[in-house]
């Protein structure tokens, strides 16, 4: 196709153009209508997420459609319903309550969202764990809030460092015989669990919902809390945005350890009545392809880096499979490329539908919606109700073209409730006072109200759509014997974004060879994650830093990787 500055709609009646027909504007209020609690006042996530369905009639629709590899099978909102019920009565025989702190450290499966579902009934903040966290991640994220409770299975607990986690007071594994005499079995529970009274504690609407850990530039990890009050913004979000109908097939790809496979993975299509593909096992084009036309994937939610890798793959296989049920893509986590829509224009004949929002947000803001055209290279516009600006450094709008802070007007309803134990960090994301957000991203918007993301203004790595705090992955380098200085950036890359580069100063006694480079990587990737291990390490004699603090400058390091990168495609 010709490239275009602009991509119209496909035509189509879609759920935000039937809402907001003939409206510049709506109400929080009449969101808040769509749930039972706005009538009988009992507020609960996970009731309007699965129990309301049920009540209304919806009880035989499939909730999770789970495949992986020949494994497949199907879980209606009744069964759900009924085993979200008897999880809930496990956790609560064994003392878990409303505001207790409940880890979930299990793999994409039926199970995680049980899990995740059952805490929230009984009031618990609920606190997914990536899949592929290694032991010094958990560590952080457990010891912080001093979590009580986790539930995890066999494989996965040989990750948990039980030793260095003493307000972990209970264990729930999901196998059936658990190695360690601590540990409770859910599956065996279940067989003598049979009580049958009302399970859901009831909450105030700013009661604690989740909690998911961000990292940043500098310290430790922190701990983002979002309230019940978020699924106003989260369903709302699902209908307009998402666009999820009664009869659609709906797949995010994320894990719930990350906030997106939380909030759209598992609340917006549930509290909008989808049926929800889980698809178990890392990526890989064929089985991706599979899941669509094997399951029926109508509306289709990844990042850039999983589409920019499906294009590496090729039309010819892309050709083999029918995909002809999907109506819907969209896409989070990193800045969406151009070649990326014209690619799905060109080979799936619909539009890729970037969205932006954070983990503090709790709710996308910026969106493409499927009404709006699209202009290739652009974040979107803000949500209807949702106000940004683009600010200078003493807090004032900027004109339009101009590069400056993207701020968003709150409150919303989506927006966390607290940083735990951290109010001052709190008070930072509204660094001008009043109302406006920071959200850390440099940006500029156009006379047409399309903002456009020009980088970060901290030192963050966004790495396949995952937020990487380099101070998280220096701590760690630097644990290691033979490093004696660690930088870390992101290192510009065509397919992931960026990728994780260390620089690093060694110990007297080491030598620099690509053993050793290999052994620090693997360090790392051991004690954090694998999407935190550095792909480059380079030695160094010494690192740029600050003349009176000494603080290392990541912004050189950067730029001279933003150089040579320039170099490379002159």
């Amino acid at each position: 196709m010709t490239r275009q500055q602009i991509i119209q709609p496909i035509p189509g009646v879609h759920n935000v153009q039937t809402d907001l027909s003939g409206k510049t504007s709506f109400a929080w209020e009449e969101v808040e209508k769509t749930f039972s609690w706005y009538q009988t006042g009992k507020v609960n996530m996970a009731y309007e997420c699965v129990d309301r369905h049920v009540d209304q009639g919806y009880g035989q629709k499939t909730a999770l459609h789970y495949v992986e590899g020949e494994t497949e099978w199907k879980i209606s909102y009744s069964q759900l319903k009924d085993k979200t019920d008897q999880w809930a009565r496990v956790l609560k025989k064994h003392g878990v309550k409303k505001g207790d702190f409940l880890f979930v450290f299990l793999p994409k499966h039926p199970e995680c969202h049980i899990a995740i579902l059952a805490a929230i009934k009984l009031g618990a903040i609920v606190g997914p764990l990536f899949e592929a966290f290694m032991e010094d991640a958990i560590r952080d994220r457990v010891s912080d809030c001093e979590g009580k409770y986790i539930i995890t299975n066999e494989e996965y607990l040989q990750r948990v460092p039980l030793e260095d986690l003493p307000s972990l007071t209970t264990i729930f594994l999901t196998d059936e015989q658990p190695s360690i005499s601590q540990a409770i079995s859910i599956p065996s529970e279940l067989k003598t669990t049979n009580v049958n009274d009302e399970i859901i504690e009831w909450v105030e609407l700013d009661d604690g919902l989740n909690i998911h850990y961000t990292s940043g530039s500098t310290g430790k990890p922190k701990g983002i809390i979002h309230a019940h009050r978020a699924m106003i913004q989260q369903y709302i979000t699902g209908r307009w945005v998402l666009d999820i109908k009664e009869d659609d097939v709906y797949w995010c790809t994320a894990h719930p350890g990350w906030v997106t496979g939380c909030v759209y993975g598992i609340f917006a299509p549930l509290l909008n009545r989808a049926t929800i593909v889980l698809h178990g096992g890392r990526f890989q084009a064929e089985s991706w392809y599979e899941t669509i036309e094997k399951t029926g994937v109508s509306v289709w939610y990844s990042a850039p880096t999983a589409f920019r890798m499906l294009m590496a793959q090729g039309n010819e296989l892309l050709e083999q499979y029918d995909l002809q049920s999907l109506r819907h893509i969209l896409s989070v986590g990193e800045p969406l490329n151009p070649e990326v829509i014209y690619w799905g224009v060109e080979n799936l004949q619909l539009r890729i539908h970037d969205t932006w929002w954070m983990t503090e947000t709790g709710a996308q803001l910026i969106v493409n919606l499927p009404t709006e055209a699209i202009k290739p290279g652009s974040m979107g516009k803000p949500l209807p109700n949702i106000e940004t600006a683009i600010l200078d450094e003493e807090g004032q709008p900027l004109p339009a073209g101009e590069v400056g802070h993207l701020a968003i007007k709150g409150p919303w309803p989506a927006i966390m409730k607290e940083v735990w134990k951290d109010k001052e960090k709190y008070a930072s994301y509204f660094p001008y006072g009043g109302n406006w957000y920071l959200a850390g991203d440099l940006a500029t918007k156009d006379e047409d109200g399309y903002i456009f993301f020009q980088g970060r203004s901290d030192d963050m790595i966004n790495s396949s759509g995952e937020r990487i705090g380099p101070f998280e992955v220096e701590s760690k380098l630097l644990e290691h014997p033979a490093v004696a200085e660690a930088g870390v950036i992101g290192k510009p890359d065509p397919i992931r974004g960026e990728i994780v580069k260390a620089f690093i100063v060694l110990n007297k006694g080491f030598d620099n060879n690509k053993y050793l480079l290999e052994e620090i990587r693997f360090f790392v990737r051991e004690g954090l994650a694998a999407h935190a291990a550095p792909r480059e390490i380079e030695v160094v004699d010494e690192l740029p830093k600050t003349k009176i603090s000494g603080k290392i400058l990541r912004r050189e390091l950067k730029a001279k990787e933003v150089e040579k990168s320039l170099l490379v495609r002159v």
